[in-house]
């Protein structure tokens, strides 16, 4: 058996040479959930001075018109490894037990809207107009096997979001007809969320580089997701899996998502030469509430009757050349109310990151 200290730390160099160690070390840390602190020997990856900026666009584009979730935007802020205030490293380490830690912040806005954007008021058995602003704050601590995430979001959700004048104008500089049923959307009401969220990372094969070409091998992996969500805007249990197929695998834990969704997250290792893979996930979320479609828990209003479960099909590319990620995906998402018409709706993200 490999004798290692309980925190050893591995240069990037020795990663892809430890494809079967690590394979066997995930499916017990697989099967052992969230791991307490000091009862395995945990494998760490290099450290990263770097700190990440991303910016992130969610959108229905791929439709004939604005419906369901319509929009998403997002700027964050990824600090280096160990830059992290004391009282929530020592939290971070106390709950999870080793690892690499990183701070992370971004703001968000997300626009929902209903099938048909045209008539006013809108039609009472489809989707609620709403939006919200976001700012979410999350420790994010990695070993080589694993990143869990913990984090909390504070912001509003209503008129005070922004989401009638960042659509409609928008509308407005391209030509396009605005939405005219934005005077019945969910009331203003502040929003507080917490999430904990943990990937795994399991290799699965690697092959041989050709040493001319000096880069990483090809490589496939699987990356089993399971994250819980509680707060005043939703509540649910997620769980799923991503695969994904490229050289240099080992430089993150899958392409980033506003959430709900699979979320692989931002902070990403710098790559000396040109990394990428393709991949292809599903999860499925057990929905406990959702006030963007229950509506105004204390008021009259808008509202339908949520889905219990939901699920997503995603497929997309990533790209690592000199420190710049773009990742580009596609998410087919099944029906989540149940008077929602129409087949899968589907939705495109589009992200790129640099480092500094």
């Amino acid at each position: 058996m490999l004798e290692l200290d309980d925190a050893e730390r591995l240069p990037r160099s020795g990663r892809p040479s430890l494809v079967c160690i690590v394979s066997a070390a995930a499916v017990f840390s697989l099967a052992l959930g969230l791991s307490a602190p000091g009862e395995a020997q945990v494998l760490l990856p290099a450290e990263d001075q770097g700190s990440i900026v991303t910016v992130r666009v969610e959108n229905d584009v791929t439709g004939s018109t604005d419906e369901y979730y319509s929009s998403g935007v997002a700027l964050g802020w990824t600090g280096p490894t160990g830059a992290v205030p004391g009282f929530i490293a020592r939290a971070g380490h106390a709950l999870l037990g080793d690892g690499d830690q990183r701070v992370s912040i971004d703001l968000s806005q997300q626009i929902y809207t209903p099938s048909d954007t045209q008539i006013n008021p809108p039609d009472p058995n489809d989707r609620p107009y709403a939006a919200t602003l976001l700012l979410t704050g999350q420790l994010i601590q990695d070993t080589l096997l694993t990143r869990t995430r913990l984090g909390a979001q504070v912001g509003v959700l209503g008129p005070d979001a922004g989401g009638e004048i960042v659509q409609n104008g928008f509308h407005t500089i391209i030509g396009d007809e605005k939405n005219q049923g934005w005077d019945d959307q969910l009331d203003n009401r502040p929003v507080l969320n917490f999430f904990a969220d943990r990937t795994w990372r399991l290799p699965l094969l690697s092959l041989a580089s050709l040493p001319a070409l000096n880069t990483a091998p090809m490589a496939v992996d699987v990356l089993p997701d399971v994250t819980g969500f509680v707060g005043t805007e939703q509540i649910y249990a997620q769980a799923g899996g991503t695969l994904r197929i490229g050289q240099g695998l080992e430089d993150d834990f899958g392409a980033g998502r506003i959430t709900p969704g699979t979320d692989g997250g931002d902070a990403y290792l710098p790559d000396a030469g040109f990394a990428w893979y393709v991949f292809g996930g599903v999860d499925g979320r057990a929905v406990a509430y959702n006030t963007l479609l229950e509506g105004n828990s204390f008021a009259d209003g808008p509202s339908v009757d949520k889905m219990p479960f939901v699920g997503e099909f995603v497929l997309g590319l990533a790209m690592i050349w000199h420190g710049v990620r773009m990742t580009f995906s596609q998410t087919w998402q099944t029906h989540e109310f149940t008077s929602q018409q129409g087949g899968l709706f589907d939705f495109g993200s589009v992200a790129v990151s640099a480092r500094f």
